[in-house]
This record gives C-alpha cells, sequence and structure tokens, in this order.
C-alpha cells in the first residue's frame, strides 16, 4: 500500500510540472475577434521569440483607423511565467503572474490592477478565447486564426 501512495504521488509531481503544459505555441500567429461591436476589428498577433518568451501584440481599428493597442510579453524569468501588456497610454508594463498552466490554458493573476485582476486564455479548435476578468466584470474575447500558424 506504501508504493502505491509513493507511486501515485511520484506520478502526480511529474503531471503538474509537466514542461509541455509550458509550451505556448498554440498561441502562435495572427487572430482576428469574432465578437467585436459593430464597426470595429480587434487583432491580435503572436509570435514565439525563444522557448521562455513570447511576444504579442493587440489592436482595435474604427474605420482603418487604430484606436488602441498593446505590446504584449509571454515570458518566463527565475522559473515564473508572467503575462506582461504595455498599453498605448502607459509606458509602464503592468504584469500579471501565470498562477495555472495546462496545456492549451493559462491563467494570469494581479490582484493590485484595477481592472483586469485575470486574464485566462485557452485554445478551443481554431479558436483563440481571451477572458479578462476583475470584480464583477467580465469581458471575453473570441478569435478566429487570420492566417495559418507559420513554423518559427
Amino acid at each position: 500500500m506504501k508504493s502505491i501512495v509513493i507511486v501515485a504521488l511520484a506520478i502526480l509531481m511529474v503531471a503538474c510540472n509537466n514542461p509541455s503544459s509550458e509550451n505556448f505555441d498554440w498561441m502562435i500567429g495572427e487572430w482576428q475577434r469574432t465578437n467585436e461591436k459593430e464597426g470595429r476589428e480587434t487583432y491580435e498577433t503572436w509570435r514565439k521569440v525563444t522557448d521562455s518568451e513570447y511576444s504579442g501584440f493587440g489592436a482595435t481599428l474604427k474605420d482603418g483607423d487604430t484606436i488602441w493597442y498593446e505590446n504584449i510579453k509571454l515570458k518566463k524569468s527565475k522559473n515564473l511565467w508572467s503575462f506582461e501588456v504595455t498599453g498605448q497610454d502607459d509606458p509602464t508594463a503592468t504584469i500579471f503572474i501565470l498562477t495555472k498552466i495546462e496545456e492549451g490554458r493559462f491563467i494570469s493573476e494581479n490582484d493590485q490592477n484595477e481592472f483586469p485582476k485575470k486574464i485566462e486564455y485557452h485554445i478551443s479548435g481554431n479558436t483563440l478565447k481571451a477572458l479578462i476578468s476583475g470584480g464583477d466584470m467580465e469581458i471575453p474575447f473570441d478569435f478566429k486564426r487570420v492566417y495559418p500558424k507559420r513554423s518559427q
């Protein structure tokens, strides 16, 4: 019985520290938001910089003009992943720490940020889904792949 418990704990430790869950290649590509307000277009583009850094860019256009944009980094430093957002009006990045990483999904949080406090991403087929939330407010982002994923 004791050996079964030890084996189960070892399997659990390996599963929780699975490096394949720290692969965010599923985000790579160019994405267009499908649930945007009428008259607007929102895009996100992700590329892999290294195995421990991904770079993203998001923009919203209205009548062909950019009305909002942000630069995003998903990076690992000292064995900790962070999601860093730099908006058009603030040159200082807002940092969210990844609190949950699974294959094809992650949750990042920053309780000190006014809004959002939580940012979630996951892949569902050919749809990239993001959810930003804080307090009683949630804003879903559904993206379809605009161009096929390119090898990096």
